[in-house]
């Protein structure tokens, strides 16, 4: 009776492709550099539209300061929900050390004037002299009258 060897083992490649794992790893760097910028927690609000609005690129950076006032009159200080009695201490609380300062007041276009004034008067009140009050850009043809 004869024995039938096989010789499998010699075939067996050791090497390992790498190339299919760096195409995947490049596609989810790539997902995540596209993703990340849009997880910016922000308080939705439907800015109020202008014809020439003014560039505020200190508005975007990590850093800046962003009060939010929604329809219903309530007030953000980042994404975090505040009294208008607590804005003050709390915009002083994050100056300390960096005095002049520019913070941005983001209000819902069909926002109360009374709320955004009186979140105006609590960031002065904590010694801000400089006010953004950020609005977008209208988007087609300009309504105006002449």
């Amino acid at each position: 009776m004869g024995i039938n060897k096989r010789d499998e083992g010699k075939k067996v490649n050791s090497n390992i492709n790498v190339t299919p794992m760096v195409d995947v790893m490049l596609v989810l760097l790539i997902i995540f550099m596209v993703i990340t910028p849009m997880l910016q927690q922000k308080v939705q609000i439907d800015m109020a539209k202008v014809d020439n609005p003014t560039n505020m690129p200190d508005a975007d950076k990590e850093d800046a300061i962003v009060v939010a006032i929604t329809r219903d009159g309530g007030v953000f200080l980042g994404q975090n929900k505040v009294s208008v009695n607590e804005l003050g201490p709390q915009v002083r609380d994050k100056l300390l050390g960096t005095p002049g300062r520019t913070i941005f007041i983001r209000a819902d276009a069909r926002a109360q004037f009374r709320a955004v004034e009186d979140a105006i008067d609590a960031v002065r009140t904590a010694g801000v002299d400089d006010v953004g009050l950020l609005t977008q850009k209208r988007e087609g043809p300009a309504s105006g009258g002449e």
